[in-house]
């Protein structure tokens, strides 16, 4: 369920193969080169703190994309011209569909969560308690689950913005990795390593995720005949 509501799914839609086969080699690489940080380095905190902070991360960059993604797309549609415009506010139901998913499953776990509320409920509801709490066990049971999921999913594919138009994702991840680089220069190395180790991990991803995104769009320019100038024109690779 998280996997349909954030992955992208207009029909007409410019997938391109090589790209996300790329996409996908960039962060096998990203995780392999972590497992050996983690094994040639001791760490500084514990395991619980390193996947804690990891974990965090992800998050944030959910966080992230929940501020700077509706402003993207915002300035997107504004600066279209009219005739496109109109088809990329319809459009947006995509990307919408992605938020009100995370939004609502961040709800239930918060209303069930959050200093025992769902007991506390339980509780006030007399005899009916033995009917709230296996509908909301099973709802915890359910949220979490697809949340983890939701929150990596959305992060992975910028909150649908393909759905918009091609070129968006490109736009957007680089505006992301760069931001998670802020939070994680502000922080310390989870890891015991050399200087130079520490800044080739640092810099490395977001480096690597911009490199790959100018060679993205200048793929869907070369092959497509897809730019940002064209699609703020109404030149999509559907259209």
């Amino acid at each position: 369920m998280a996997a349909r509501a954030f992955t992208p799914s207009r029909p007409d839609r410019v997938a391109d193969g090589t790209t996300e086969t790329i996409q996908v080699l960039r962060t096998a690489v990203g995780i392999a080169a972590t497992i050996w940080l983690l094994y040639a380095y001791p760490l500084r905190h514990s395991a619980a703190d390193f996947a804690k902070d990891q974990a965090e991360q992800v998050f944030i960059g959910a966080g992230v994309l929940l501020i700077a993604a509706p402003v993207a797309l915002g300035i997107f549609v504004a600066a279209a011209r009219p005739p496109a415009r109109s088809v990329y506010v319809r459009r947006l139901a995509g990307p919408a569909k992605g938020f009100l998913a995370l939004f609502m499953s961040v709800l239930v776990l918060w209303g069930l969560l959050q200093n025992s509320a769902g007991a506390s409920m339980a509780q006030q509801l007399g005899m009916w308690q033995i009917v709230f709490l296996p509908l909301a066990l099973g709802a915890v049971l359910f949220a979490v689950p697809y949340g983890l999921t939701a929150v990596v999913l959305c992060v992975h594919y910028v909150f649908r913005a393909a759905d918009v138009h091609e070129v968006l994702p490109a736009l957007l991840s680089p505006v992301l990795v760069w931001a998670l680089f802020a939070f994680q220069l502000a922080g310390s190395s989870p890891v015991d390593a050399p200087a130079t180790v520490r800044a080739l991990f640092l810099f490395g991803p977001p480096v690597s995720v911009s490199a790959l995104s100018l060679w993205e769009l200048r793929r869907l320019r070369r092959r497509f005949g897809i730019t940002v100038r064209t699609a703020l024109r109404g030149g999509t690779g559907g259209s």
